[in-house]
């Protein structure tokens, strides 16, 4: 198992901010006359920006902490992957490094010459490929940055003895090398909590940053130059200091960033937001308007630095795959259509760097896709037949995205419109004959895949499935280990939902009955059963509580709990 990125302040940012926009309107922020700003003419450092599309991570390498790259379980990096990642089509790499471990003791915080060689060589590797790179200072952003407020002259000094180290060994290196002053920074682990102090530390930072970077000498002159706000938020009042910043430092060559990990409750499957709904969708759009209207639109390009869903820090699995994919292809088309730069955060999960292979050929296919246009797809991607019923036809309702339909195939088998499918506008209607004929085996799970070919974009797959009501067993476990038996029958876990038998929502994040899935509860298919996690028990009260297990065939089943001190006892209802 990869480590994962740690879930920084942002996140926890996010799900407050979030909930609280839940319902906000959709609209870009207006100047003061109502109108929204004009886009500014298109500086040399837009277009370096728009070159740089699209952008990928070299994730949980480089930055990992630890004695060395490996630490976090991704293999040492090597050329190869580097040439990979080009021949993808990707034309920026973003190669995070955390220099905690490999910094000396004061005065001269000395770093490491064998450790400076590594990001060397493998900045040279990206470079060779003709790739745009950006280096940073990573996870010292909370290792030790985060202390600044009790550290100040301490932190500032060891901050400037490493810029000014890495300026020196990297200022003849061509301009397509980046630098990026912080990642995610933030002092909340050094005990800050006034946002204002918190500011005025960063902005600091970026202030000396660029300052040594500039006096440096050789290309460092006019290197392009990428700053953050707070946490690396997207958040207005956070970019609007941002913006403060870089306008005061009135430099050409500055870069804007941001991240993004999408509408919480979605991101994470949280709430009940199982689907790329309307809520997930505007999130995007008030998100990247506001950006777009703070930086681009005055003459600042600004690079979203890490892109993806939270719930991948579990597993990928947390969001079912069909709204995985509508997610990612709406925000890379759209962040492509504000003139922003994304750059997918893969910590050895997408791309794998032994193999050479996506994990999900899929989700790589819409987002490469999403770079030229609009991709299609649907309503689900699940086509559920109950076993023993006779199947009927499936009406499913396309979301053609101004594109045409032109096959339907399964194993590369065209199928024929008017017998075994018939279009209405964007009515899609799979024939009972065809479906019987697809899951003659009646097998549990899928039977068979249908994909769909527009005249434009990815193609879109849909999943024939073959379900059953699943059924669970009682069992005995701890608060540690407790595992529900489940035959899944072909269905799968869409939420839970808790609630204590006498009343009120079980579990964290109590303001909801739907639990944050990967979290608290996970399915375990291949081991039969359903997890309940430490994290669930940790905040549930002796007692009784009520379980709902939502699956995607639409089947609720019920089942009852009962925890005593750290025993717990399941039992069907």
């Amino acid at each position: 198992m990869l480590k994962r990125r740690p879930v920084s302040l942002l996140s926890l940012t996010l799900a407050i901010t979030l909930l609280l926009s839940t319902f906000a309107s959709v609209a870009a922020a207006a100047e003061s006359d109502g109108q929204a700003p004009q886009a500014a003419a298109a500086s040399s450092m837009q277009s370096y920006v728009e070159a740089m599309q699209p952008g990928w991570n070299l994730g949980n390498s480089l930055d990992a902490v630890g004695a060395d790259e490996t630490a976090w379980g991704n293999p040492r990096i090597t050329q190869a992957l580097i040439q990979q990642i080009a021949a993808q089509g990707y034309k920026s790499i973003r190669i995070p490094v955390t220099w905690d471990k490999h910094i000396g003791a004061a005065p001269n915080y000395t770093v490491e010459s064998a450790y400076m060689n590594r990001v060397e060589e493998v900045v040279r590797w990206a470079l060779d490929a003709n790739l745009y790179v950006m280096i940073n200072v990573h996870h010292d952003s909370w290792t030790w940055v985060s202390s600044m407020e009790p550290k100040h002259d301490e932190v500032l000094a060891r901050y400037n003895a490493l810029w000014t180290q890495i300026a020196q060994r990297f200022k003849d290196q061509p301009n397509k090398l980046m630098f990026e002053s912080i990642n995610e920074p933030r002092f909340s682990e050094g005990g800050t909590t006034d946002e204002t102090k918190m500011n005025q530390m960063l902005q600091e930072l970026n202030v000396s940053f660029h300052k040594i970077v500039r006096a440096s000498g050789g290309k460092n002159a006019t290197r392009p130059l990428v700053l953050p706000g707070l946490d690396t938020s997207p958040a207005q009042a956070k970019i609007n200091e941002l913006y403060n910043t870089i306008t005061k430092l009135n430099d050409p060559n500055l870069i804007a960033t941001v991240h993004y990990y999408g509408y919480w409750p979605f991101s994470v499957n949280i709430a009940g937001h199982t689907t790329f709904d309307k809520d997930t969708k505007n999130d995007i759009i008030q998100t990247f308007d506001n950006v777009y209207n703070t930086f681009v639109a005055k003459g600042i390009p600004i690079i979203v630095g890490e892109f993806g869903l939270l719930g991948f820090d579990k597993n990928t699995g947390v969001i079912e795959q069909g709204e995985k994919l509508k997610f990612f292809e709406y925000l890379t088309y759209y962040m492509k259509e504000k003139k922003i730069t994304g750059m997918l955060w893969d910590n050895g999960q997408h791309f794998n760097r032994t193999t050479y292979k996506w994990s999900d050929p899929e989700l790589f296919n819409v987002i490469k896709a999403s770079l030229k246009g609009r991709s299609s797809n649907a309503a689900s991607d699940l086509i559920h037949l109950k076993k023993g019923t006779p199947a009927q036809d499936a009406k499913v309702t396309l979301n053609l995205n101004g594109n045409q339909l032109k096959t339907l195939s399964v194993n590369n088998r065209q199928l024929t419109q008017g017998t075994d499918y018939t279009l209405s506008g964007d009515t899609l209607t799979l024939k009972a004959s065809l479906l019987t004929s697809l899951t003659t085996s009646g097998k549990y799970g899928e039977n068979a895949v249908i994909t769909a070919k527009f005249n434009k974009g990815a193609d879109w797959n849909f999943k024939v499935v073959v379900y059953d009501t699943p059924k669970l067993s009682a069992v005995e476990g701890t608060t540690q280990a407790f595992t529900i038996p489940t035959e899944f029958r072909g269905s799968q876990l869409a939420t839970m939902e808790a609630v204590y038998t006498n009343g009120g929502n079980a579990g964290p994040q109590d303001w909801t009955p739907y639990k944050e899935f990967g979290n608290t509860f996970a399915p375990a298919y291949d081991a039969n059963g359903i997890k309940l996690l430490p994290e669930f028990f940790n905040s549930v009260k002796d007692g009784e509580v009520t379980l709902k297990f939502h699956f995607w065939s639409g089947d609720v089943v019920t089942y009852k709990i009962t925890k005593s001190g750290t025993r717990v006892t399941g039992t069907t209802s």
